[in-house]
């Protein structure tokens, strides 16, 4: 592993370069290192998760501390607009201020000049404080994250389902907390085509959290299932997040997710999400364009 960090620098600057982003070996590395936690957590509930290693302890403890944050920074009461609280400014430079120092405590010491490589995808993962937005985008930087604090040996492959039903879900509440309270724009919408306005990965690995059990994906809609289940489960997580927000017939306004509950088996539905990630998310040039590489994650080919 080499010791020679960088400040990650965006490269994905047109069109143009979406074949070398998909030639490189950040693109595979980060596609394989989704799917790879898709897999640990087949047939797994969040409560099946034992004790947690003292790195995703530290983990925990930086996502409460931003979380905190929110506290410091209410809502601006005088913004009338339907999106975009800019109190929101407030904790993203919060977090942009703190980054560094935060994962210099959660590094060891041998590894604190990763901090300012690192510190580029956590400060990116939580959405746009110039736009006030958030989207997959967003998400994947922190993806990225995860997968840098994997190669330099800080998470280890025993941690992937921690990663997944511990530190994933609680990012994920996180964002939820900063969306319903600052009223985040979701970014780069499809509207009622799109799977969420503002997460797709919760889907994702829900979908296999559901492989081998006896809950069909139309039981998915099902309110009493998610009422009971819905802290058990990314995806019935993600469906109550939905229906807090939005009004009207589910079938409207999610219509992605209300087909996919027609599809017989989970494993077919994990398998769609699969490769709608990889041409939806990875694969389009509006969401990918503000991810930034170094040397953790390099732009050069595969």
């Amino acid at each position: 592993m080499t010791s020679t960090y960088q400040t990650p620098q965006r490269q994905i600057l047109d069109p143009k370069d979406m074949s070398k982003w998909l030639a490189s070996s950040a693109y595979s590395e980060i596609l394989s290192f989704v799917e790879q936690l898709s897999q640990s957590v087949q047939g797994r509930q969040v409560s099946s998760v034992g004790s947690l290693s003292p790195q995703v302890e530290g983990i925990v403890r930086l996502l409460s501390q931003a979380e905190s944050w929110i506290n410091k920074y209410p809502p601006d009461m005088t913004s009338s607009s339907r999106f975009g609280n800019k109190s929101f400014r407030s904790w993203e430079a919060e977090l942009q201020q703190q980054a560094e120092q935060l994962l210099r405590e959660l590094l060891p010491v041998e590894r604190h000049d990763a901090a300012s490589e690192l510190a580029s995808y956590l400060v990116a993962a939580f959405g746009n404080a110039t736009r006030i937005d958030y989207g997959s985008g967003h998400e994947l930087s922190f993806v990225m994250w995860l997968l840098c604090l994997c190669k330099l040996g800080f998470l280890e492959p025993s941690d992937s389902v921690a990663i997944v039903l511990t530190v994933f879900r609680q990012y994920i509440q996180l964002c939820q907390q900063l969306q319903r309270i600052y009223k985040l724009e979701p970014a780069g919408s499809h509207g009622v085509w799109g799977l969420d306005d503002y997460q797709f990965l919760p889907f994702y690995f829900g979908s296999a959290q559901f492989i081998g059990s006896e809950t069909t994906p139309a039981a998915s809609l099902d309110k009493g299932l998610i009422d009971r289940e819905g802290d058990e489960y990314l995806y019935l997580q993600g469906i109550r997040f939905i229906s807090e927000m939005k009004r009207g017939p589910f079938f409207e306004h999610s219509r992605q997710l209300y087909d996919i509950s027609g599809v017989p088996r989970w494993e077919k539905v994990n398998q769609g999400l699969g490769k709608m990630y990889k041409a939806e998310v990875l694969g389009k040039f509006p969401v990918v364009q503000h991810l930034v590489f170094g040397s953790l994650l390099s732009f050069s080919s595969a």
